[in-house]
């Protein structure tokens, strides 16, 4: 069952969609003005919670620690503890490139390493400027 796509159906999706973009940028601005709201009343770091005309709004702040890469390695070899630091082996598609061009490789070296994806976009954009 083949369905037709109508001029309708495509003004319809461009106006949603710079609709959504209007929406996207009014939600940002007013996040903003509650994290500032909160900044003031709790603190930067702080959760907190008001309720006004039956809506409750609420900041959680969510924590996370990650080991600074660079000064880590460095403190873990001072330590002597290099069992603890990973290494990771991955192709230097620089390095790959120029191989290429100076035919250190061919293409066909390599031919079953490459992955291929593709994702499909929609865009809907006006012949007459609006």
């Amino acid at each position: 069952m083949e369905q037709q796509i109508t001029g309708e159906m495509l003004q319809k999706y461009y106006e949603y969609n710079k609709q959504k973009k209007e929406i996207e940028l009014e939600m940002k601005e007013l996040k903003e003005k509650f994290h500032h709201y909160f900044n003031k009343q709790f603190g930067f770091d702080s959760k907190g919670e008001i309720t006004i005309n039956g809506f409750k709004l609420q900041r959680q702040v969510k924590k996370s620690e990650k080991f600074i890469d660079e000064e880590t390695i460095k403190r873990l070899e001072e330590l002597q503890m290099v069992d603890l630091i990973q290494t990771i082996k991955k192709p230097d598609e620089a390095k790959i490139a120029a191989a290429f061009q100076l035919n250190l490789l061919k293409e066909n070296d390599l031919v079953d390493c490459k992955t291929t994806t593709f994702t499909p976009a929609i865009t809907v954009k006006p012949t007459t400027p609006r």
